[in-house]
């Protein structure tokens, strides 16, 4: 129960990022997006590397090479196809200066991001619960990821309504979305929780998190900097989660 706790909270701290995300918006008019390309490359290189090294590593030891590769590829679709069904954009550090139909686009925006974060809360509570050590790491990935989503939705409504608490509200409840995909996936495995299961879900996580690199976290980046600033984030994220996993085994 006090994994369980622990997950709980580090989802719902990483939710509350795309909140921030929200007043970073509005409270500073034109912010530098350089720096959110080098932060977006460095969750990029933490994710990735845990993706790999640790969480497929540790599936595969337990399930077998077909097994884990299997759940391994059910993540990536999940997020593919979750993608297609429920597309969503990110702020490019314009707003529309016409802000018209922009109210209608900020709700649809929030929508969308509300049911991408559900997977993401979900992989943060189980990698949480599985091993303490993965999960700080991977919520403070998914909150950096998160505080662009979040000016993504706050930009737009606040433009077009000039309400700045609506704006920050619609923002705040799109990331809570994490903590409830959180809460969903305990209640739906914790009664089920055996080593077969636990692994598979690290394999399916690994996965998720691999997709949500490749489909947002580097397009993103390279679109606020360019692809080496990218770089040197992603390189980074992988150097420090390299020299930290090293130390704790």
């Amino acid at each position: 129960m006090e994994n369980v706790a622990t997950a709980l909270i580090l989802t719902t701290l990483a939710g509350l990022a795309t909140g921030v995300g929200g007043l970073i918006a509005y409270f500073v008019p034109k912010p530098d997006m350089r720096y959110l390309s080098v932060s977006l490359g460095f969750a990029t290189g933490v994710m990735i590397f845990i993706a790999f090294v640790d969480l497929f590593s540790e599936a595969r030891e337990v399930l077998g090479n077909w097994h884990a590769n299997i759940f391994f590829i059910a993540g990536l679709l999940t997020i593919f196809f979750l993608d297609k069904v429920v597309p969503h954009s990110h702020m490019n550090g314009q707003a529309d200066p016409h802000c018209d139909r922009l109210y209608r686009g900020g709700i649809m925006l929030a929508l969308g991001i509300a049911i991408h974060n559900l997977p993401e809360g979900a992989a943060v509570a189980l990698v949480s619960m599985a091993d303490l050590s993965l999960g700080i790491p991977i919520a403070i990935a998914i909150a950096i990821h998160n505080i662009p989503e979040g000016m993504a939705v706050s930009v737009p409504l606040y433009c077009a309504t000039s309400d700045r608490k609506k704006a920050s509200f619609y923002s705040f409840l799109a990331g809570m979305a994490q903590p409830l995909g959180a809460i969903l996936a305990i209640l739906i495995l914790m009664p089920f929780l055996t080593d077969f299961v636990l692994n598979a879900s690290i394999a399916f996580v690994a996965g998720i998190m691999v997709m949500i690199c490749f489909d947002e976290l580097i397009p993103i980046a390279n679109s606020y900097g360019d692809e080496h600033l990218t770089n040197i984030g992603l390189i980074s994220g992988i150097l420090v989660m390299m020299i930290a996993l090293a130390l704790f085994h």
